[in-house]
């Protein structure tokens, strides 16, 4: 264990995971409570559309992914707070869409080397000291905008008629909501992947509903949960030499199953 962390990539994989970790419980708690799980889920393979167009453009990957995700996280929010009954096949549209696009416009690319398994899978042993400052960049601004809107958000997220009647916009802070998810989407595609997100997103906010009664406590518990299976994760992809969002992910549900046990 001692030798792993000497070295720099394994050092520079391990911050990553703890950064993506902290904004994945704050952002999958949100995601969890407002129900929009399969939101999530289309935002994040629809922003592989970005990544695509980032590489034909010669952009920042992440960068592309960025902008890709939010674009979708605004068309998901206007459609489903006009047509909620039409939104899972519209949803299902935005993410065979923007999967073709970004296939479409690698395929499109001369010469590219990228391996876009790392996008889809994760390859966190492969995170550069550019990757960290983005994700650090991206964790603070999630992270200041959920402290600085905490009450309304709780109030959008529990109760949307009574924070209607109070003043507050729920399609703001609707929307909001799924533009912060997308960031944290995004955080983590170098962790565990396109694929594999949403399960980083929530498997650590189901165990957090089980200690926690309040929003605050189950942001916190989730987030030291996604940190410390991002931990047991990393180390296990590195001895056994497997995918790193496989073994976080599988961590994970090891854990859930036996906390389910014990509780029992």
């Amino acid at each position: 264990m001692l030798e792993a962390l000497s070295y720099d990539f394994f050092q520079n994989a391990l911050l990553a995971g703890l950064l993506v970790s902290l904004v994945a419980g704050v952002i999958g708690s949100l995601i969890v409570v407002n129900r929009i799980t399969f939101l999530a889920g289309g935002i994040a393979h629809s922003s592989y559309g970005g990544i695509g167009i980032a590489i034909y453009l010669g952009l920042p990957i992440l960068f592309g992914a960025t902008v890709f995700a939010v674009i979708t996280a605004i068309i998901v929010a206007i459609i489903t707070l006009k047509n909620r009954s039409k939104a899972d096949s519209i949803i299902g549209i935005l993410w065979a869409g923007g999967m073709a696009i970004g296939i479409i416009f690698v395929d499109l690319t001369p010469g590219y080397n990228v391996d876009l398994m790392s996008y889809l899978f994760g390859s966190i042993l492969a995170v550069s000291y550019d990757d960290i400052i983005y994700m650090a960049v991206l964790d603070f601004v999630v992270i200041a905008l959920v402290i600085y809107f905490y009450k309304e958000i709780l109030a959008v997220s529990y109760d949307a008629q009574f924070a209607t009647l109070r003043g507050l916009s729920v399609r703001f802070f609707y929307t909001l909501i799924l533009i912060l998810a997308a960031l944290c989407i995004v955080a983590a595609i170098r962790v565990v992947g396109l694929i594999l997100v949403i399960a980083l997103l929530t498997i650590p906010t189901y165990i957090a509903l089980m200690f926690a009664n309040n929003l605050s406590k189950m942001m916190i518990i989730s987030s030291l949960f996604a940190m410390l299976f991002s931990t047991l994760g990393l180390f296990v992809s590195y001895f056994y030499d497997i995918s790193s969002g496989a073994s976080i992910i599988m961590v994970s549900i090891i854990c859930l199953l036996t906390i389910k046990i014990i509780k029992r």
